[in-house]
């Protein structure tokens, strides 16, 4: 994703977080995971690397007890996470329920950014290549901790398959149709220009061809808009469903916690599992 070993160990290990943090759990133990070549990197590289990832696990409050490496040319890192949860309390992709509003924790656009980066469209002394590592390197730890709060039991996070991707897998999941209102998302606005340009990763084409065909588009969207929704996401955000009930109980948390990135972008109603995005 990036050059730098301490920031690229930092955006494993909150990606990697993640899986546990949506689930409503709190992280206790963690594991390395590690692929890197016995020669031709500097071990200097590794340290880096291990180093940026125990710092997102100390800020998390979990124990890293251990780990395991294996030798390969490319470098790969991640955790294995063991949390906690009181099983009442478990937050699933499952329980979306219509009338619910859906809301997003992190704007879209970092897989195309990542690809305009290491094709050197901007470098590190970007405030642009700042926003993007701070997107990705942000735990999502306070989400998680909310969601709990205020007793919602529905949600996922966004990752490989982009918004409509894991919104979908949410829709059939809970048999329900979600609506989005695209003026209402939050995403890179350099991202959008890039994908103009055709700045595009490989598997938001592969996305965007699947989701198209379960997916329906206002005619009103461009191809490049429909792209930023296919985005692959590296430590994304949360996408929560929220009943309206509880709507002013979630809000008024994030407020307190400083936390200013809780987005309403659409609704769950009833009907077949599908998801339906609007201008």
């Amino acid at each position: 994703m990036v050059d730098d070993p301490f920031v690229f160990g930092q955006i494993a290990v909150a990606n990697s977080l993640s899986d546990i943090y949506v689930t409503g759990a709190k992280p206790l133990l963690a594991l390395n995971l590690i692929s890197f070549p016995k020669k031709g990197l500097p071990r200097e590289l590794l340290k880096k690397i291990l180093e940026g990832g125990l710092s997102k696990i100390k800020e998390a409050g979990a124990l890293l007890v251990g780990g395991h490496s294996v030798d390969d040319p490319e470098p790969k890192y991640g955790l294995a996470v063991i949390g906690i949860i009181h099983p009442e309390k478990i937050i699933t992709s499952k329980n979306a329920q219509p009338g619910d509003l859906l809301y997003l924790t992190k704007p879209l656009g970092t897989g195309i950014l990542a690809t305009a980066y290491k094709g050197r469209l901007f470098d590190e002394k970007s405030p642009l290549y700042k926003r993007m590592v701070e997107t990705m390197i942000e735990l999502n730890k306070i989400p998680a901790e909310i969601m709990v709060e205020a007793g919602i039991k529905s949600a996922t996070d966004i990752t490989g398959f982009g918004l409509i991707g894991h919104a979908l897998e949410m829709a059939n999941a809970s048999k329900v149709k979600m609506v989005f209102f695209f003026h209402k998302i939050p995403y890179f606005k350099e991202a959008l220009e890039f994908a103009k340009k055709g700045i595009i990763p490989e598997g938001d084409y592969d996305n965007l061809n699947y989701c198209e065909k379960l997916v329906k588009f206002d005619p009103y969207l461009k191809d490049y808009q429909r792209v930023i929704l296919a985005d692959a996401q590296t430590s994304g955000g949360f996408l929560i469903s929220c009943p309206k009930e509880k709507r002013e109980i979630l809000e008024t948390l994030a407020f307190e916690r400083g936390f200013y990135s809780l987005y309403l972008v659409g609704e769950v109603k009833e009907g077949e599992p599908s998801v339906e995005v609007l201008p």
